[in-house]
């Protein structure tokens, strides 16, 4: 506890630190308020009853649980950010085939701000399209629009679209300005808003006889181990070892520098929580599209082909995902022009190759795993779980918020150790092992 204090009393020390955490609490805050605003014109009292008779399980539960309960109170923000996370995935698939794309991701920062431009566009058409989806299936449908006229119709598609902008502008807005990533702390937020109520009511529902409090133990003892798993997909790194070629110093060649050696860092899951948010927006298109839908059997997220689907997006957007984040060709130019090796192999083509090869195989076990933690909630289902507590258990919501909290403590504990401060884990995983240098401008 005392070391603890002390890293507070650290962090409070670092203005710029200290100003940028308070702008991203402060961003989250107003994000929070807007998912209780509700639209105008609608009954919420009815959407309440009508989510009690139908459980607001399946799908429509989850993505209640990305919103962080805007989704079921017909909120502004109802849509979260999936349209603007749909968006970006569109257009990162057509920087794959489209030339024009292509062409403006090598344009560097003015490029960046075309794509982010085109983006925010695409993000207003989905918006537009989901929006009437959402007022008809889930409003209208449960008898929560006290008069829907076109007026109704208008003012609330254009309130759903403002919202998803607005979530939009706050995510940029924290990554830009504050601590962590913006967008995926808006959704951890979200999620983490349900998480006392889901235990509360799983530990009520285990203790008025569906269960005992020893399965309510077990339960989160599970719980502890899968977080402890994920951390380590998440953490686990293969480190690649550089060694840098000798140099002659000194008049006349007289010294001798010594080479030096480091590592690259190679991480098992270097696509981070991405896979899992891309995948996760894509499988909430059933949802949108109705049960009556050919895709109607995707809208069950307890269904085998749900899981199986979701599974198999997550392992495809997790190749994809570091096959445009990590580039083993440039990573070996870059090592051959500051004159680095990986010992045993050629520099060029060869290290690049090398490299190729060990990310081809420690993504694939790290896909896997990542899938496997995905389906745990349907699994924790047929085992009594609850269905609140259960997407707890595993799943997007477990994989989204280890990562991102695991990735803002590591943006934290930089700030820390560049102002030469105690890191937030004294040799833990985040800090890493003394006495390693790794090539962190290589990646």
């Amino acid at each position: 506890m005392k070391k603890f204090i002390e890293n507070i009393k650290n962090i409070w020390k670092v203005e710029e630190l200290r100003n940028r955490i308070g702008l991203a609490l402060g961003l989250i805050l107003i994000y929070r308020v807007g998912s209780f605003i509700v639209l105008p014109g609608v009954d919420q009292k009815a959407l309440a009853v009508a989510g009690s008779a139908d459980g607001d399980a399946g799908l429509v539960g989850l993505l209640d649980l990305f919103a962080g309960g805007a989704f079921s109170q017909a909120s502004i923000m109802a849509l979260g950010i999936m349209p603007y996370i749909s968006a970006s995935i569109i257009m990162q698939l057509l920087g794959m085939a489209v030339p024009v794309v292509q062409k403006m991701q090598k344009e560097g920062e003015s490029g960046r701000r075309k794509i982010n431009g085109y983006t925010r566009f695409l993000t207003i058409a989905i918006c537009a399209f989901q929006a009437p989806s959402y007022l008809q299936m889930y409003v209208i449908s449960r008898g929560g629009a006290v008069d829907p006229s076109i007026m109704w119709w208008v003012t609330s598609i254009a309130l759903l679209i403002a919202g998803t902008m607005f979530a939009m502008w706050l995510g940029e807005r924290i990554t830009d300005k504050g601590i962590g990533n913006g967008i995926s702390l808006l959704i951890t937020v979200g999620i983490l808003a349900r998480f006392p109520g889901s235990l509360l009511s799983e530990f009520t529902q285990r203790m008025e006889g569906s269960g005992s409090i020893f399965m309510f133990i077990v339960e989160m003892l599970v719980f502890f181990a899968i977080i402890m798993v994920t951390v380590l997909i998440v953490q686990g790194v293969r480190r690649v070892p550089i060694n840098y070629a000798k140099k002659v110093v000194g008049a006349g060649g007289q010294g001798m520098e010594q080479s030096s050696r480091s590592y690259i860092p190679l991480k098992v899951n270097a696509s981070g929580v991405m896979p899992i948010i891309f995948a996760q927006a894509i499988m909430t298109v059933p949802a949108m599209l109705g049960q009556d839908s050919f895709l109607g059997a995707l809208a069950d997220f307890k269904s085998f082909w749900y899981n199986f689907v979701f599974a198999l997006m997550i392992i495809i957007f997790t190749y994809f995902y570091t096959a445009i984040t990590i580039n083993p060709k440039q990573i070996a130019d870059d090592l051959k022009r500051n004159g680095g090796f990986v010992p045993g192999v050629k520099p060029g083509s060869e290290t690049a190759d090398f490299l190729d090869n060990i990310l081809s195989r420690i993504t694939f076990p790290g896909s896997l795993m990542l899938a496997a933690i995905a389906v745990i909630p349907a699994f924790a289902m047929l085992f009594g779980v609850g269905d609140g507590f259960a997407m707890f258990m595993g799943g997007t919501s477990m994989l989204i918020m280890v990562g991102v909290v695991l990735d803002t403590l590591q943006q934290i504990e930089t700030y820390l150790l560049n102002r030469h401060y105690d890191g937030l884990m004294e040799g833990g995983s985040i800090r890493g092992r003394r006495g390693e240098k790794p090539v962190g401008n290589v990646i």
